[in-house]
């Protein structure tokens, strides 16, 4: 029997935005099988909403299960609308967890928190960090299943660390803090003169022209790509040798997951669900938030010894692993059957 889904989420890559869940596990799910609905794919927050309230009742007899993501920010009224809709029509309805700030979120809307996670068939965690806050938040039901890639589509390749040469791949949101990463290539560029940096990601807020003035002030050159398909980035990061992660909020960031698997080292600011992926001076390098001094520094300690580099580097690309799908499908295969 062919299970159907109905997947409720921000499926707005073809506006530009970067890919988020709704269209990197709905792949995966149809690949597997599994027929696939979607709300929704407007642009507009209102018809968004609309569209997401009608399929769901139109799919509502279709379906075996609704999958929500579910965000701290204002797409979390979606999810609270999304899954008491469910409720009145006596469909599953299994919680994504998703963004570093949720934590701040549950606590701070208390109630409404209870009527979505109290209610979902299972509360779904991408990462170890929201599982233990969902734990600890006696929420029940809560499983970890983890974001996914396709090992085979990132191809490890051995880098040389003669200057450093900097990736930063995130949407251009102050939550991401892409000034840091500026002002990184600032204090790097006293030891090493020649180093670069290419920021990768669309323009959220508007924001592009106050971090090109930035760089300009501070006399470095940075290249701005706006947003990439991923086949783009991942064959521009042949030409890097150190992911950087600049956020204040983080929960388990696909971007950095793929920068492992593809052989390079992240260092990333030590916040939310960073540190339940990266192990300081094993798999990567964590540095306190906005903190661009430590994470020059950390960078600094990368080149300036090689064997720590490739220990980094292969730690880093065997941890992704864990990631693949053909590892992680096992997990929702086991709550969808």
């Amino acid at each position: 029997m062919i299970i159907k889904l109905l997947y409720i989420g921000n499926k707005l890559a073809s506006h530009g935005n970067t890919e988020t869940s709704i269209e990197i596990l709905g792949r995966f799910l149809e690949v597997e099988g599994y027929e696939m609905y979607y709300a929704s794919s407007y642009k507009n927050k209102i018809a968004r909403m609309l569209d997401m309230i009608f399929k769901t009742i139109q799919y509502s007899r279709k379906v075996e299960y609704v999958l929500i993501d579910v965000y701290s920010t204002q797409n979390f009224w979606f999810a609270l609308l999304s899954s008491q809709l469910c409720r009145i029509l006596k469909l599953k309805y299994i919680s994504i967890l998703h963004g570093g700030n949720l934590p701040e979120r549950i606590n701070n809307n208390f109630f409404i928190s209870k009527l979505i996670f109290n209610n979902s068939y299972k509360n779904s965690a991408p990462s170890r960090y929201l599982y233990e806050i969902f734990k600890k938040a006696n929420y029940k039901n809560v499983v970890y299943i983890p974001n996914t890639i396709n090992i085979e589509n990132y191809s490890f390749k051995e880098r040389e660390n003669l200057v450093p040469r900097l990736l930063w791949v995130r949407s251009f949101s102050t939550i991401y803090n892409p000034i840091m990463a500026i002002k990184v290539l600032s204090r790097l560029k006293k030891d090493f003169p020649n180093a670069k940096l290419c920021m990768v990601g669309p323009d959220k807020e508007n924001l592009i022209d106050e971090y090109k003035l930035l760089a300009k002030e501070l006399n470095v050159e940075v290249e701005f790509t706006g947003k990439l398909a991923k086949e783009e980035w991942i064959k521009l990061s042949e030409d890097y040798n150190v992911f950087i992660n600049t956020t204040n909020f983080d929960n388990t960031p696909l971007s950095v997951i793929e920068a492992m698997a593809l052989g390079l080292p992240v260092v990333s600011t030590n916040v939310g669900g960073i540190p339940f992926l990266l192990s300081n001076n094993e798999n990567g390098l964590l540095v306190d938030v906005n903190d661009s001094e430590a994470m020059a520094g950390a960078i600094k300690t990368l080149f300036s010894n090689r064997i720590f580099y490739e220990t980094i580097v292969s730690n880093a690309r065997n941890k992704s692993e864990t990631f693949d799908w053909n590892v992680v499908k096992m997990d929702w295969s086991e709550i969808l059957k």
